[in-house]
């Protein structure tokens, strides 16, 4: 005998209709991927560290260029709605107060991982592909690297390097703007 699992699709208007009722809480930590509520991993030291570390410095570097967003969702189509650790978004007077981030507004997304490695490289990154995301960036806090996602075509990013302590990487939207990967670790 075999047992076929039923899995239920949401989209967005879906999700964001739960937390509205009261289903979902703001302690839930649950993002929309291709329809299916994913939870999130607890975020550790390290972790946090980086993520801190790297708002610090986008800020210093690109001020009022962008805005920040940290941990918070973008909407990328009807069915996903992720939860990068960090958005390098376009400025809105409004701060996206009135709606979440889509992918025309979005420079640069970046998923710090300690636990999430595997995943956000074969589930996250290529979802940002289809969107049309023109850079992500991956960070290991593990190893230490960082791996650099560009130019999406097709689904598929033609572009991916991976960079170590002590080299340096610019913002495919700010090239002017360096960064040692040292500063990130």
């Amino acid at each position: 005998m075999v047992v076929q699992l039923l899995r239920h699709q949401f989209t967005v208007k879906q999700f964001h209709k739960m937390a509205e009722s009261g289903i979902l809480s703001e302690n839930d930590r649950v993002e929309l991927i291709r329809g299916e509520m994913i939870d999130m991993s607890p975020i550790g030291t390290r972790h946090s560290g980086c993520v801190n570390r790297l708002v610090n410095l986008l800020i210093q570097l690109l001020g009022k260029k962008i805005v920040l967003s940290a941990q918070n969702p973008v909407e990328l189509d009807e069915i996903s709605e992720p939860q990068p650790d960090i958005a390098l978004l376009k400025p809105r007077p409004d701060f996206y107060s009135n709606a979440h981030p889509q992918p025309e507004d979005i420079f640069l997304l970046i998923e710090v991982a300690d636990t999430t490695v595997k995943y956000d490289r074969q589930v996250k990154i290529p979802l940002y592909a289809e969107a049309n995301i023109s850079e992500v960036w991956l960070i290991d806090v593990n190893q230490e690297i960082i791996e650099v996602y560009r130019h999406p075509h097709q689904g598929i990013y033609q572009d991916m390097q991976t960079l170590e302590k002590n080299q340096s990487l610019s913002i495919f939207a700010f090239p002017g703007v360096s960064i040692n990967v040292s500063e990130i670790f």
